[in-house]
């Protein structure tokens, strides 16, 4: 399979509504998770999904995800994964007790918009990108997607962090 086309190279710098279609995914599916408590669920789940994806033959097919699946309150419900090559086809276990399952980043109308800069200016942009889609006429519904294409790490500078948010229209 080729990239997803969730992915695109340059940012999206202004609202930008896309069609994409369905991609196979690996998760860790969470459900009421406290926002203090995110950081621990991605760190386990992606320690423990490479070496599933690796036993299964699959290849990462795009940059880590959240598909968040209600509006978030004192606490998220979401899917957390990594686009893959072809669908897993069964689920599995990994530390923390997570289990990885075959899932999806679904298809359909996106507005989209890039944050530029440090995970504490999310939910800035997220609001922004929802003021933008409600303003152009859009419907804004679930789930909505974080695709992380900048892997993070303790050495990046966060301003050069890109995260492409994804909002589904109704």
């Amino acid at each position: 399979m080729s990239e997803p086309t969730y992915l695109r190279d340059e940012p999206f710098t202004e609202l930008t509504v896309i069609e994409v279609p369905a991609t196979p995914a690996a998760v860790v599916e969470a459900r009421e998770v406290h926002m203090s408590d995110l950081p621990e669920l991605f760190d386990a789940t992606f320690s423990g999904l490479f070496p599933v994806l690796s036993e299964a033959g699959l290849e990462p097919a795009g940059p880590a995800f959240a598909l968040y699946t209600r509006q978030p309150s004192e606490t998220v419900d979401l899917q957390v994964g990594i686009p893959t090559s072809a669908g897993l086809t069964n689920a599995q276990p990994i530390a923390g007790g997570h289990i990885v399952i075959p899932a999806e980043l679904p298809g359909g109308s996106m507005a989209v918009r890039s944050h530029l800069g440090g995970y504490d200016g999310l939910g800035e942009s997220w609001a922004q990108l929802l003021k933008d889609a409600m303003a152009a006429g859009h419907r804004p519904g679930l789930p909505f997607i974080e695709l992380y294409v900048t892997e993070p790490s303790p050495e990046a500078d966060p301003a050069d962090i890109r995260t492409d948010l994804f909002l589904t229209l109704e």
